[in-house]
């Protein structure tokens, strides 16, 4: 099967534009250390160990680690998939000028859609919704950031990472269908009517 090819917006190559006149080494330096706070190997190895400590836990801490694990793998196989039915050039191909301030070369050169690293971070961040407030907001500006480097290092187009962080979304909330992530806890358990009661 020949990959449905997607070419990049205009917006996209202007910002791509942008990164590769005004980026340097040592920007990039950082940008490639961080975008491993999303790299799905990372990921799965967090989820799965985070998943084993909690079979000794409680039955809401088991079943948010289930939640977690089912995401993580589902995250990481979803990209994987779609760059076998769409071709988009990165980037990082596509300048002279961005190598020549330190952009590295990232992935296979026609993975471009959608970012991985962009799903990982959708899921985590729809996730971090049942968080207090604080602890959400950290979360979203954390993954905000990681998804900021994919883009800085010329891996993705704008339009990849923002697919990428709606798919990501969209994939753990249907989870939650099946894990029972994110419900209230009567909802789960509910008590029986007492006597007298509707």
């Amino acid at each position: 099967m020949v990959p449905y090819r997607i070419p990049p917006m205009q917006g996209d190559v202007a910002i791509a534009n942008a990164v590769a006149k005004y980026t340097n080494p040592s920007t990039e330096q950082v940008a490639e250390l961080l975008t491993w706070g999303a790299d799905e190997h990372v990921l799965l190895a967090a989820a799965a160990a985070w998943w084993l400590l909690c079979r000794q836990g409680t039955a809401q801490q088991r079943r948010n680690s289930n939640h977690l694990l089912l995401t993580t793998l589902t995250t990481s196989l979803l990209p994987h998939l779609l760059k076998s039915i769409f071709d988009q050039e990165r980037p990082d191909r596509l300048t002279v000028l961005g190598h020549l301030h330190g952009v590295p070369i990232s992935g296979k050169p026609r993975d471009a859609f959608p970012s991985g690293h962009a799903v990982h971070i959708g899921a985590l961040a729809s996730a971090a919704s049942v968080l207090p407030p604080a602890q959400r907001n950290a979360v979203w500006a954390f993954g905000a950031g990681l998804a900021a480097t994919r883009i800085a290092l010329l891996a993705h187009w704008a339009s990849d990472v923002v697919a990428g962080l709606a798919l990501g979304a969209l994939a753990e909330r249907l989870l939650r269908r099946f894990t029972g992530f994110g419900a209230a806890e009567d909802e789960k358990n509910p008590r029986p009517n007492k006597a007298g009661e509707n």
